[in-house]
């Protein structure tokens, strides 16, 4: 995995939707997420056949390609559903550039998946549940090729029993956390869903929110929303302007081996440095999709 390229928006589409999987080819999504988890009702799958078609059209699709620039992610079921055990296995064989397990909740849980890790596909974690709040550090350092945690809000609300509105209140301690011990492990971390798609400022909002949080970029569950992820999450003009100067500034011969400079009038440290790189590497691969 890529830590520097773009990752603002992760849409996910369901699996069992061939015309969906079609638009999501052409949409400026950084992240396709091909969806078996919700992708067909519980009713549905216990009846087998439409889940298996929906796992044959996901992996169909990665097989086929075409996606561009965009990463590809599988989420399948859990190992603990009748599901689980088949989509892992075919999701593993169709070599996304992902699978995402959901309700992780230790590392213990993260483990049980290192199948994905030995078939050279990288794995992202679902964090849903209240019990992963509590062993996050140990779910962030589990190892077995882990190298993403995407936020389930709905999920954790539910088992919350809090009420979401835009502003998650509710929800900033734990989503702080989360963003805690993804960096402290070096993970990417994707903020969740925003569920009212009528509601473009709402969804502006919380994706500022997101982005002070500290997150990658955030997952969406329809195509209008991509733009406004995108343009949250996407370093401003005058983010690369001054991530250009830093860089510039540490790298004049009189500054190679100072800790802090100043530029522009302000005190910058070399941390302000490491900062500026990923902006313009984040910013240039926008560009240059």
């Amino acid at each position: 995995m890529i830590a520097d390229r773009p990752r603002r928006s992760a849409l996910y589409m369901p699996a069992a939707n061939v015309r969906a999987i079609e638009k999501a080819r052409e949409l400026p999504c950084d992240v396709v997420i091909l969806d078996l988890e919700d992708a067909v009702a519980p009713e549905a799958k216990a009846l087998a056949r439409d889940q298996a078609l929906a796992r044959d059209q996901a992996v169909a699709a990665v097989r086929q390609g075409g996606f561009g620039r965009r990463e590809v992610v599988i989420r399948v079921n859990g190992l603990d559903t009748p599901w689980g055990t088949e989509d892992l296995a075919a999701a593993i064989d169709a070599a996304p550039d992902a699978i995402l397990v959901p309700k992780v909740s230790s590392g213990h849980d993260v483990r049980a998946y290192g199948a994905v890790e030995a078939g050279g596909v990288a794995l992202w974690a679902m964090i849903e549940t209240c019990a992963a709040l509590f062993t996050l550090d140990e779910i962030a350092r589990a190892g077995a090729g882990l190298s993403a945690l995407v936020v389930g809000t709905n999920d954790l609300a539910k088992e919350m029993r809090c009420r979401l509105s835009v502003e998650r209140a509710a929800l900033a301690g734990p989503l702080s956390l989360i963003v805690a011990a993804g960096r402290a492990h070096g993970l990417v971390v994707l903020d969740g869903v925003f569920n009212d798609i009528s509601d473009e400022g709402g969804l502006a909002r919380q994706c500022g929110q997101g982005l002070e949080f500290g997150f990658d970029g955030k997952t969406l569950i329809h195509p209008s929303q991509v733009g406004p992820a995108n343009a949250a999450f996407s370093p401003t003009p005058d983010e690369v302007a001054w991530s250009r100067a830093v860089v510039a500034a540490f790298d004049s011969p009189e500054n190679t081996v100072k800790g802090v400079i100043k530029v522009d009038g302000r005190m910058v440290e070399r941390l302000h440095l490491a900062q500026a790189r990923r902006v313009l590497a984040v910013a240039e691969a926008i560009a240059a999709a």
